[in-house]
């Protein structure tokens, strides 16, 4: 087997990423592996520019998975890499575990010549899901015009990030969306846990009246054990920042079902964890949304792809929608749905000349 790594930065047209936790985002640092084995291809994606989800600088997410790519025995099968990318002994840090495991799910379906979702083991399942969209941080008739936009073009799914100004500003905006759309666009709210506790209860008092769907992480991580005190409002809680291990999962649990959870692959390493916590949710009757950070076309089909497995009550999947300079293709935004050709693997295609080319890894003596 071989590999190779790219490196890019992606942008979109029209559209300025800024949130409370992140604050103006310019472009998508991101990394491609390309695993070549057997005739056959796959395709990883992680993006690297997202320190403020788990805490990983760029080059500790890029120096982690040098170490691996340049110690591993490339002689081995796709299966025996994937076990050992998610053994318990590993060092890969999630970020560096997502793009591997992609790449593997990726590699692995091609060579069965089905789609990522038939190698999971979904049915019938159409190569298509529903998908909300986010409303930046900007002017309100940024987001008015971006909103219609969206609802123009069948996404009435649409959350807005909060949490950047006061509260004050927060409300109106909202009450603003809902003066022009009424109640023909489900509406939410995400707060990278920018709210102490005595602004939260302030703020769901006031939210009741806007028929939000959820309300996303309004308390820090670190403040999850005061949410109960949240529950009384009556508005869904979805977490996010806080669903990021084995004990999280069972923490969510342990709330029976008055807290949501938020899953992403980079959270949690891949396909194969989230896989795996999205059946725990599912066993338990917790609702949940599978979801992403801003990402490009090959990461944003690994999540569709295990949404047609899944069929979570929610899902986020726009983060390649309007991505002007993308390396992958494949990924189609129309009727409130992301959709791909059903073909073998992720359903996406890699143009190497739009990207640049870091370093290649293999095993001499397979040569």
């Amino acid at each position: 087997m071989r590999a190779l790594l790219w490196r890019g930065a992606l942008h979109y047209a029209g559209v300025t990423l800024h949130t409370a936790a992140s604050g103006a985002v310019t472009a998508l640092d991101t990394l491609w592996l390309r695993l070549q084995d057997k005739g056959h291809e796959g395709t990883g994606e992680v993006r690297l520019n997202i320190r403020y989800l788990h805490d990983y600088s760029e080059e500790q997410v890029l120096d982690n998975l040098l170490t691996m790519l340049n110690s591993w025995d490339w002689r081995q099968g796709p299966e025996a890499l994937l076990a050992a990318v998610h053994a318990p002994e590993s060092t890969l840090l999630p970020p560096s575990r997502m793009v591997l495991d992609i790449a593997l799910h990726d590699l692995l379906a091609r060579q069965a010549g089905v789609s990522v979702a038939a190698w999971l083991g979904a049915k019938t399942s159409p190569p298509a899901w529903h998908t909300n969209q986010t409303l930046f941080w900007g002017s309100d008739t940024q987001m008015l015009m971006q909103a219609q936009q969206y609802v123009s073009r069948g996404f009435t799914q649409l959350k807005l990030r909060v949490g950047v100004a006061d509260f004050a500003r927060d409300l109106a905006r909202l009450q603003k969306l809902r003066q022009r759309f009424g109640e023909t666009i489900s509406l939410a709210i995400d707060v990278n846990g920018q709210w102490p506790l005595p602004q939260a209860h302030a703020a769901f008092l006031r939210l009741g009246e806007l028929a939000l769907s959820y309300i996303e992480q309004p308390l820090a991580p670190a403040n999850d054990h005061l949410l109960a005190e949240l529950y009384g409002y009556g508005i869904p809680i979805m977490l996010d920042e806080s669903l990021n291990s084995d004990a999280a999962l069972t923490r969510l649990i342990a709330a029976g079902g008055a807290l949501w959870g938020h899953l992403k692959l980079v959270k949690l390493g891949g396909l194969a964890p989230t896989l795996a916590a999205a059946r725990r949710l599912q066993l338990a009757g917790v609702p949940f949304m599978v979801g992403q950070m801003n990402e490009g076309h090959a990461a944003t089909a690994a999540a569709l792809q295990l949404c047609r497995v899944v069929q979570p009550a929610f899902a986020e999947l726009y983060g390649a929608d309007g991505l002007t300079d993308d390396p992958v293709s494949g990924l189609t935004y129309r009727d409130g749905l992301v959709s791909l050709i059903d073909s073998p693997g992720l359903g996406v295609r890699f143009n190497a000349a739009q990207a640049t080319f870091l370093q290649e890894f293999s095993d001499a003596r397979c040569e």
